[in-house]
């Protein structure tokens, strides 16, 4: 299958200026790959089961170290099984896995569409506003979507850089596929700035290194690039007082702007700057220790399981899974499946490689042997090619074309609109 249009002109571009301009190539072996991609989603899988208990108990206020989790123990990770975003990363998998890497947006949103689990927020909004016929990147558009700077695609959006190791556009290209399906401008370049982290982790382990890489692939001029300049610099001039760059973010973030009555977010705990901050201030300020990354992630409050996820995840990127203590990784159930997935962590690592190998093609990189005979990726040093700002104005209009799926489309949507925790009934068809 085609790229699609967007992901197609950021690839030509990125490879012609890279070619003219003599830049080098990037080579990881396979192995070296595997380790990182496994603690990537390790990392993960230990962040969000660590903060789960105390997700949006305490928002705008730091949580109390006598309100956080128990003492980690091997078997904690196990919690990983039931958390969204985690699951929701399954279904768009599955969907590179079974339709192509160059899957287009309107297909990648049937599949969400027909998921089966719980969900909440823009997703909710997303998933309906698909059920509802509004095909992508209209479903997650300001003018069909209440929400689109909820946190959505931010903690979902790690596959997208675990599986584009050195190739930072290829995630911001994902993030216009799979984040338009349920958010807009700053939610979708949240997305693509996870992804790029992790991306160029698998090249680097200094925090500050990747930071800054996965910034210069988002637009400059966005909320959500101010955010992640204004957290480095409160970093940078105070490094071992993390709680003061905690309070300076919700001084400046916490709160939506009044004067911004058009496509808000839920509420300011759900605002994807404010704990897209948390992410990058744990990152940051764990100075490399898991533990400490956990704790300070987690007490930043709000999303207090997803933030530590995206943090450990990109963390044990940087690391690799053999330098991560046994005790993160040895509980990890082989056998429990992600839930309505058939996703089991074996399944998982084999699908990621698989989706991994077809993308580094697609972003112009090659798959060779090294002289011992040992598969390496070898990917092109590009140049940043960030998606064009776009803001949100009451002036905004419909495009002069259907914005809907068509009748042949809408029969592949098997389910009626419906609420987060409620079944979904199928779609009565005559």
């Amino acid at each position: 299958m085609r790229l699609n249009w967007k992901a197609s002109l950021a690839l030509l571009a990125a490879t012609v200026v890279s070619v003219a301009i003599g830049q080098a190539e990037r080579r990881i072996s396979v192995a070296d790959f595997r380790d990182r991609m496994a603690g990537a989603w390790i990392g993960q899988s230990v962040g969000v089961s660590y903060g789960w208990p105390t997700e949006f108990k305490f928002c705008g206020e730091l949580i109390p170290p006598e309100k956080m989790p128990p003492k980690w123990t091997p078997a904690t990770i196990n919690e990983t099984f039931a958390q969204d975003d985690l699951y929701v990363e399954m279904t768009f998998l599955d969907t590179l896995d079974r339709r192509g890497i160059g899957v287009s947006s309107r297909l990648a949103g049937i599949d969400f569409a027909n998921s089966t689990y719980r969900l909440w927020c823009a997703n909710m909004k997303g998933r309906n506003n698909l059920r509802h016929g509004i095909a992508p990147p209209w479903s997650g558009h300001p003018a069909f979507h209440q929400n689109p700077f909820d946190l959505d695609y931010q903690i979902e959006s790690d596959f997208s850089g675990i599986i584009s190791p050195g190739c930072p556009n290829r995630a911001v290209a994902l993030g216009n596929t799979f984040g338009a399906i349920m958010n807009f401008g700053d939610g979708i370049y949240a997305g693509q700035f996870i992804g790029a982290l992790y991306a160029e982790a698998y090249f680097s382990s200094d925090r500050l290194a990747i930071v800054d890489a996965a910034l210069a692939h988002i637009p400059s001029e966005s909320r959500y690039a101010e955010m992640v300049r204004d957290v480095k610099g409160w970093y940078l001039a105070n490094p071992g007082n993390w709680e003061a760059t905690w309070r300076n973010v919700v001084d400046k973030y916490y709160f939506v702007d009044p004067t911004n009555t058009f496509g808000k977010v839920t509420r300011p705990s759900l605002d994807v700057r404010v704990n897209g901050a948390f992410v990058v201030l744990g990152l940051l300020h764990g100075e490399g220790d898991i533990a400490k990354t956990l704790w300070i992630t987690t007490r930043c409050g709000c999303d207090s399981d997803c933030n530590p996820s995206s943090a450990c995840g990109v963390l044990f990127a940087s690391m690799g899974l053999k330098a991560v203590p046994d005790e993160y990784k040895s509980g990890l159930s082989r056998t429990n499946k992600w839930e309505n997935t058939d996703y089991t962590y074996s399944k998982l690592l084999e699908v990621t490689e698989r989706v991994a190998r077809a993308n580094i093609l697609a972003g112009g990189g090659r798959i060779e042997k090294d002289a011992s005979g040992d598969e390496c990726f070898v990917v092109p040093v590009q140049k940043p090619c960030p998606n064009a700002y776009e803001r949100i104005s009451r002036r905004m209009k419909l495009p002069p074309f259907d914005v809907r799926y068509t009748d042949a489309e809408m029969e592949q949507i098997l389910y009626e609109p419906t609420a987060a925790g409620k079944p979904s009934k199928r779609r009565s068809r005559k």
